[in-house]
């Protein structure tokens, strides 16, 4: 039997590989492009939770980022880690985010559940790596849910993960049919 650490850990790590497998055969320009009002696009969510993930498992607990983030300084244009410079590749923004799963999977082997640290930005409380775990599980699902939503609106392709797309096996013609059927209902709504 497994126990909460390596439960937790595992799931962090299957959430990790869902928001790259999210990029896999996509031409460069649809990583980059903005797909919402606000500009989210699916390359600048695996830069965001590089910087999610170097901050809370290194600097909450005294494990300073190996990895240099200037989107993170100063003068850093706004928001900037939420999208790729021309000058930083897709391989550098996928590189960097497996560094910061190496640091951030040191720490969690390193540190047990109820080891103590502190979140520079959320002021002086305690918090646990338990705490940091479930924090940052949530904040990479949210962000797969994100990169699930622009994923199937450039290309249709929608599911969990590789080999688990938890989708009914309907073909083309029952969702579209499905889909007309909502909006008929979203239409007679009132």
């Amino acid at each position: 039997m497994r126990d909460a650490k390596e439960t937790l850990h595992e799931y962090l790590q299957r959430a990790r590989e869902a928001l790259l497998w999210k990029l896999e055969g996509l031409p460069e320009r649809d990583l980059r492009w903005p797909h919402t009002p606000t500009g989210t696009n699916l390359l600048g969510l695996v830069k965001h939770l590089t910087g999610i993930e170097l901050g809370y498992f290194g600097d909450t607990f005294g494990r300073p980022s190996p990895v240099d983030l200037p989107w993170m300084s100063d003068d850093a244009e706004d928001n900037a880690d939420m999208w790729a410079t021309a000058e930083e590749s897709v391989e550098d923004v996928v590189a960097g985010y497996r560094q910061a799963w190496a640091h951030a999977d040191a720490t969690i082997a390193g540190l047990d559940l109820d080891s103590p640290g502190r979140v520079p930005w959320w002021g002086e409380d305690e918090v646990t790596l338990h705490h940091i775990l479930v924090h940052v599980i949530a904040e990479t699902s949210r962000h797969i849910g994100h990169a699930d939503i622009v994923r199937e609106q450039i290309d249709g392709a929608a599911g969990l993960r590789v080999g688990a797309a938890n989708l009914p096996g309907r073909g083309e013609r029952w969702w579209t049919e499905y889909v007309e059927h909502l909006k008929e209902v979203a239409d007679g709504a009132r």
